[in-house]
């Protein structure tokens, strides 16, 4: 395959089991990890229509299947994890991670905290109208900025992309690469305290020491059209698995929790087939306990 030049880095062959939080996946025909959004937007111009184009952030919440990505994996990184932030209003870049977006908002004294916990990059975040305690993406975000499969620069109002539960809608294969948030102001203190209590609840709960991909499955709930729960229904999916007997169920090298139910872990040997193949059989046993099917959360892409 002939792709065009670039001013970043072109890798063949390139293991994606080095990229994912679950450290499984086979290899990505190429990996394109562009200098900037100029880089970015010549390199996709150029690329033949034909070739197909995955995004990835940190791999926080991916399997990729053992048989590898075709096409072009591309992955932002410096040049795109730029954070500033004014009056209240932060401007983040897609690579930046929700982590350090939040702590960085919470020195200018605007609430991001719900990003705190919240495992990966901002650009995942959009995509994925990621949320916690009771606060979503689409509670703040203004505008994203975007390139197209054609390699034009977008910007791109919030309600242009639908938020709604754990999703998003944008342009086929665009790339995000920044984001712009509104939040309340409060004091750089009392969004830490905030943060704080939040991480010990996450810590106190959650198998955060073990190799997983946040929340396998989505909680099968109603929710609005701006990705905020509905609270008439308050069906939890940890719950289900448990209720299925699969808490701490085996297969392979992969694991439901024992911690929590609905945490996928890789216990150090499980291939991407042990993991998928473990949540499919967690969802054959809550269909037939509750009558419900599970949707998945976690992406799963790639060749078998």
């Amino acid at each position: 395959m002939n792709l065009p030049p670039v001013r970043g880095t072109l890798t063949p062959k390139k293991p994606m089991a080095e990229l994912t939080w679950l450290r499984v996946g086979g290899p990505a025909d190429w990996l394109f990890q562009p200098a900037d959004e100029a880089d970015l937007a010549a390199f996709l111009a150029a690329l033949p229509a034909e070739v197909p184009v995955f995004p990835m952030g940190v791999g926080s919440n991916l399997i990729v299947r053992d048989g590898g990505l075709p096409g072009v994996v591309i992955r932002l990184g410096r040049g795109f994890n730029a954070i500033r932030a004014e009056g209240n209003r932060v401007v983040a870049g897609a690579a930046a991670l929700d982590a350090h977006v939040a702590r960085r908002a919470a020195a200018a004294g605007i609430d991001l905290a719900f990003l705190r916990t919240i495992p990966g990059s901002i650009g995942g975040a959009v995509r994925m109208n990621a949320g916690c305690y009771g606060r979503y993406v689409a509670d703040a975000l203004v505008s994203v900025r975007a390139v197209t499969r054609h390699g034009e620069a977008i910007t791109l109002p919030a309600a242009e992309l639908r938020l709604a539960y754990r999703s998003a809608e944008l342009p086929d294969s665009a790339i995000i690469t920044e984001a712009t948030f509104e939040a309340p102001n409060d004091t750089p203190e009392s969004i830490e305290a905030r943060m704080a209590e939040q991480i010990a609840r996450r810590d106190a709960s959650q198998p955060t020491k073990d190799r997983s991909a946040g929340s396998t499955f989505r909680n099968p709930a109603g929710f609005s059209s701006t990705g905020r729960a509905d609270d008439v229904h308050d069906l939890k999916a940890w719950k289900l698995i448990e209720d299925a007997g699969m808490k701490g169920a085996t297969l392979g090298g992969a694991q439901m929790s024992p911690i929590h139910a609905n945490f996928l872990i890789n216990t150090g040997t499980a291939t991407a087939a042990d993991l998928e193949n473990l949540g499919e059989e967690v969802r054959k046993r809550v269909l037939k306990s509750s009558g419900i099917t599970l949707q998945w959360e976690i992406m799963r892409v790639g060749r078998l």
